[in-house]
């Protein structure tokens, strides 16, 4: 309880009640049927890709993103009741918000050694059992689970901080008429102008591409798989005809999902 997953799930589903501590952990029980649908982090605007999720997506035939939601992040350094700040010696958190916090950390806390931990609540335990004094980076709603004080607030680099999480289930979405679509692809062959020709496509059918990034193959040093996400539904033009005039120039498609663009509740 407490993490920014479990917030992002309540906005996406009032009634979600099931965690897991771990990215693997949402996949693996949305696959096997244990839960209708999963929330995990796939994007942060300080940070990037999630690769624990694209990952994931990627490699389970089974899994389709079927919703997304976008979540303000605010981090809060929380420490031990009574831990002096000047003698904290090592900060616990999930590498994405240690990686949101970096200049903080480097210009308030130059001493201390960074320590990865499983999620950003998990990192509050693994400072409590810390043999030197401790503190972690964590959700506000962290402080309200245990025994803690709260050091500073709002320490993440840039004050806009929004994570992107995708909800993920057995099947995507059905279209709505303002959708986006999520992709995987590999390449057919090493020759100029193959990607190129692959974006072209969408291009030639004015279909808006949103993102692009390449993710190692995890094969061969130097192959990837491309990850895309566009504008459109997979099941309507002309997003359809795009995805058909792609079987010439790559080797593998795999379509993560068809789902509706969030929408912020009023």
């Amino acid at each position: 309880m407490g993490t920014y997953s479990e917030e992002a799930a309540l906005l996406y589903d009032k009634t979600a009640d099931r965690l897991y501590p771990t990215i693997t952990g949402v996949g693996e029980a949305v696959a096997a049927g244990e839960i209708n649908e999963g929330v995990v982090p796939i994007e942060n605007s300080l940070e990037g890709p999630v690769t624990f999720t694209l990952d994931l997506l990627i490699a389970q035939p089974t899994l389709f993103i079927r919703g997304e939601i976008d979540l303000p992040i605010e981090h809060y350094l929380l420490a031990k009741s009574g831990t002096v700040p000047a003698e904290i010696k090592v900060i616990y958190s999930h590498p994405q918000a240690l990686g949101q916090c970096r200049q903080y950390l480097e210009k308030n806390y130059p001493q201390a050694e960074q320590m990865a931990s499983l999620s950003t609540v998990l990192c509050v335990t693994d400072s409590f059992e810390s043999k030197v004094p401790a503190a972690a980076i964590s959700p506000r709603r962290a402080s309200e689970l245990y025994d803690v004080d709260i050091l500073d607030r709002g320490i993440q680099d840039v004050a806009n901080n929004v994570t992107r999480f995708a909800v993920i289930g057995l099947s995507d979405h059905a279209p709505t008429g303002d959708d986006k679509t999520s992709m995987a692809f590999t390449l057919e062959k090493d020759s100029p102008g193959l990607l190129h020709r692959v974006l072209g496509e969408f291009a030639d059918r004015d279909i808006n591409l949103l993102k692009i990034e390449s993710r190692p193959t995890k094969q061969l040093l130097g192959e990837y798989i491309f990850v895309l996400d566009c504008v459109g539904h997979r099941e309507e033009s002309p997003m359809k005809e795009a995805l058909a005039s792609l079987s010439d120039p790559i080797s593998m498609l795999r379509i993560l999902g068809s789902y509706p663009r969030w929408k912020a509740p009023i």
